[in-house]
This record gives structure tokens, C-alpha cells and sequence, in this order.
């Protein structure tokens, strides 16, 4: 349907076309990549199981990944365990890859992230995801996904700049960005309060607070709550929460872009004289902020792989408390 200029975005009703349109099952491939806090009951797998859209597949995200020294979870995995997925997930690289998540948009935009930063632009998120899908009538199956034809997926290379480390973050925390260019800006997906470090982190032991000169910018500013309608709703058996988010409208999200970097420091991000990068708690909403600013156009966007869990559990890091 889109070739090689797939949107970062579809709709409910462009997957229901392209579902029914699809010359064979490697032309499209349904990924369900949701997850959920540590400290959430949900089990982002058994819910798969007990629905999910027709033909997905269940992408664990935290097991495509990479070890990591502190044992952080869903790491950027390595060029070989991206293509072990691919593979095994029926995927080759003229797919187009369109993934969701039972939040809405929560971290589906973290999945889209790997594929793009492995160069796989054919790959796409579900804007509302499972519940989106089903407030527009969308059907649901349950059970693992049968006959999934694996395919030789060949080795990518990760685009440079993409992935940043906690090595590059400590270096540019020494760089004012008022009056040294070379620094990047940064943005960190937080809520406020942790940001300011008056809340605590979800995460036990840890302190918030957050990196010098980095820029509070909650994820929740990019996304809208939307709620199943009573007619569908009605009909949803799944143990499922009925509210959901969307991603704001462009216009929103650039205006809460400037909001937070101010209009100046926001334009030179959109013409691209200034990089920046996405953080959170754990690599994993900074993929709202990231998904947001390439919808603005963003070129020069990167995330910081191992965000403030990485960065606070090393006691050599320097944390800031207040503005």
C-alpha cells in the first residue's frame, strides 16, 4: 500500500485496507510489543494470548535485546539478535511491519524506534492500538500465532547517532547548550515531579532528579486519553482497562515541544542546527518523544538507550533536584 514511503503512523482503517489488500502474509507483518511497568500485574504475554489483532505476533520486548553490564532491560539489541526476530517473525525487508500496543501508544513508538534505527523504514505504529483497533470495529483472535513462515533476514547495520551512551550523555552534561553549540539538547519523558526529583522513581533505590542542563518534557504532553465507545465496549470481553491514548496532532505536539525548549531553541531542533536527544525512566517512553519529533520532521533525534535508570544507578553521576 505505501512501498517504501510507509508512514510512522497508520490509522485503524488504513490496517483494515491494507490487511485486506496484502498479496501474501510477508507483505504485512502485526507485531503486539506492549509491556508494562515492573510493578504493573499485567503480563503483557497472556494478555497476547487472550487477544489480539488477527495474524500479530508477540514481540517480547525484553528479550529482543542486549545484555547489559547493569542488567538494564530492553537494551537496543545487536545486529544478530534483531535479525533472529526478524526471522522468526516472518519478516524480510521489504515488509511492512505495523506494531501496537494495548496501552495505545506507550511503547509501540519504542518498537518502531529499533526498525528504524536498524534501517528498517517499512514499519509503522498503530495509532490507539488494540483498543483503537477495536473501538473501530476491528476483530480480535486469541492464541499464538500459527504457520509463521520464518525468512533469512539479512544482517543491518544501526544507523549512526541514534543510540546514545551513558560515556556521550556524561560528556554533553559538562556542555551548557546556552552558549556551547556542540552540546545536544536533551529531552527527558519523565513525569515533572521525578524530573524535579520531589517523587519518587518507580524503581526502588533509585534517586530522581534529573541530568544537567537536561529539559523536562513528560511523554504525556505528545499523547491524548481516549475512552471505548459504550456500543463497543459492551462487546470487549477482555480484562482490558477501556481508556486508551492517541497521539496529539502535530500542531500539539510542537507546541508543546516550544512550551518546553522555548520557540528559538525549538526552531533550531526543526531545521536541524541543533541534535537532540530523548530520555525516560528506561529507554522506553523517550520513544513518544522520539516518534513525536520525527513527525515535526526531526532528522538529527536521537534516545538515550540506557535513560535515567542507567544514568542514576552510577554513583560517579551527577544529579540535579529542582529547575
Amino acid at each position: 500500500m505505501f512501498g517504501d514511503n510507509c508512514p510512522l503512523v497508520v490509522t485503524p482503517a488504513q490496517l483494515h485496507n491494507f490487511k485486506a489488500s496484502e498479496p501474501s502474509s510477508s507483505d504485512l507483518v502485526i507485531l503486539d510489543a506492549s509491556w508494562h511497568m515492573p510493578n504493573s500485574p499485567r503480563k503483557a504475554d497472556a494478555e497476547y494470548l487472550a487477544s489480539h489483532i488477527p495474524s500479530a505476533r508477540f514481540l517480547d520486548i525484553d528479550r529482543v535485546a542486549s545484555p547489559h553490564p547493569l542488567s538494564l532491560p530492553h537494551m537496543m539489541p545487536d545486529p544478530e539478535t534483531f535479525v533472529d526476530a526478524c526471522s522468526k517473525f516472518g519478516i524480510t525487508p521489504e515488509t511492512h511491519v505495523v506494531i501496537y500496543d494495548t496501552h495505545g501508544v506507550f511503547s509501540s513508538p519504542r518498537a518502531l524506534y529499533m526498525f528504524r534505527a536498524f534501517g528498517h523504514h517499512r514499519s509503522s505504529i498503530l495509532d490507539g492500538g488494540l483498543l483503537g483497533w477495536q473501538s473501530h470495529g476491528g476483530q480480535t483472535e486469541s492464541g499464538a500465532s500459527e504457520n509463521v513462515q520464518s525468512t533469512e533476514y539479512p544482517t543491518p547495520s544501526l544507523i549512526k547517532d541514534v543510540v546514545k551512551d551513558y560515556e556521550q550523555m556524561v560528556a554533553n552534561a559538562e556542555l551548557n547548550p546556552a552558549t556551547n553549540a556542540g552540546a545536544f539538547y536533551v529531552l527527558d519523558a519523565r513525569p515533572r515531579g521525578r524530573f524535579l526529583g520531589v517523587d519518587p522513581e518507580p524503581r526502588p533505590g533509585l534517586s530522581s532528579g534529573h541530568m544537567p542542563y537536561a529539559v523536562s518534557l513528560p511523554f504525556s504532553a505528545f499523547v491524548e486519553t481516549h475512552t471505548v465507545p459504550e456500543h463497543i465496549a459492551s462487546k470487549i470481553t477482555d480484562k482490558l482497562p477501556l481508556n486508551y491514548t492517541r497521539l496529539r496532532s502535530n500542531q500539539a505536539i510542537l507546541a508543546a515541544l516550544e512550551d518546553a525548549l522555548g520557540a528559538d531553541r525549538a526552531q533550531e531542533v526543526l531545521e536541524g542546527r541543533r541534535p537532540i536527544v530523548t530520555s525516560c525512566g528506561s529507554g522506553m517512553t523517550a520513544g513518544i518523544l522520539w516518534l513525536g519529533l520525527k513527525l515535526l520532521g526531526v532528522e538529527r533525534v536521537g534516545l538515550y538507550d540506557e535513560s535515567w535508570t542507567g544514568y542514576a544507578m552510577r554513583k560517579e553521576s551527577k544529579i540535579v533536584k529542582g529547575e
